[in-house]
C-alpha cells in the first residue's frame, strides 16, 4: 500500500474556519507590534471572516501545525484597490510570526499565491504595500517583482502605499 506523504513543515494550505482566530491575532500582533496600524485599520485586521468571503486565504503551519504565516489572496474582485482587471490577482496582509521569521516562509506563501494565480489563468500579480517594510521589499524583489509607482495609492490621508507587480 502506497500512502500519501504528509506535507513537510512548514507547509502552505488554505485556511479553516477553525483558524480564523489565530490567522486575526497573527495579523494583528505583528501589524501593531511593527507599528503599522492604528486602531482603523486594527479592526480590519482583525476581521478574518470578512476577508475570506473576498479572498481565499492561506495558512504557513510548523510542525507542530502551529500558523506561523497567513495571505489573503484575491483571485476575482477587488480587495484593496490595487488590481485594475480580471487578468490581475492580488495579496494583502502577508504576515509571518516573528518567531518564524527568516526561515523562509514569507516566500512560501507568496509562492503559493503566484502559482494559485498561475493556475487561475492571471496574468499579473500585484501588491501594495507600506514604505516601512523592507523586509518584505527585499522578498518580492529577489521573486522578480518590480515598483508600479504610476498605482501607489493613499487608503487615507498620511497613509501612503507602494505597488508592486509581477507578470506571470
Amino acid at each position: 500500500m502506497v500512502r500519501s506523504a504528509e506535507p513537510t513543515p512548514p507547509y502552505v494550505e488554505p485556511a479553516r474556519h477553525a483558524d480564523h482566530a489565530a490567522i486575526a491575532d497573527l495579523t494583528v500582533r505583528v501589524y501593531v507590534d511593527g507599528g503599522l496600524a492604528g486602531a482603523a485599520y486594527t479592526l480590519q485586521l482583525a476581521d478574518v471572516a470578512g476577508r475570506a468571503q473576498v479572498a481565499e486565504l492561506l495558512v504557513a503551519r510548523d510542525t507542530d501545525g502551529r500558523i506561523v504565516g497567513s495571505v489573503a489572496l484575491v483571485l476575482t474582485g477587488d480587495f484593496g484597490e490595487v488590481t485594475v482587471s480580471d487578468d490581475e490577482a492580488a495579496f494583502r496582509m502577508l504576515v509571518v510570526d516573528p518567531s518564524a521569521q527568516r526561515r523562509g516562509i514569507g516566500r512560501l506563501l507568496v509562492t503559493a499565491c503566484l502559482e494559485r494565480a498561475r493556475r487561475a489563468g492571471k496574468k499579473r500579480v500585484v501588491l501594495s504595500t507600506d514604505p516601512r517594510m523592507t523586509a518584505a521589499h527585499r522578498l518580492y524583489e529577489s521573486l522578480g517583482f518590480t515598483r508600479l509607482p504610476e498605482r501607489d495609492w493613499s487608503p487615507l490621508p498620511g497613509v501612503d502605499l507602494l505597488v508592486y507587480s509581477l507578470d506571470l
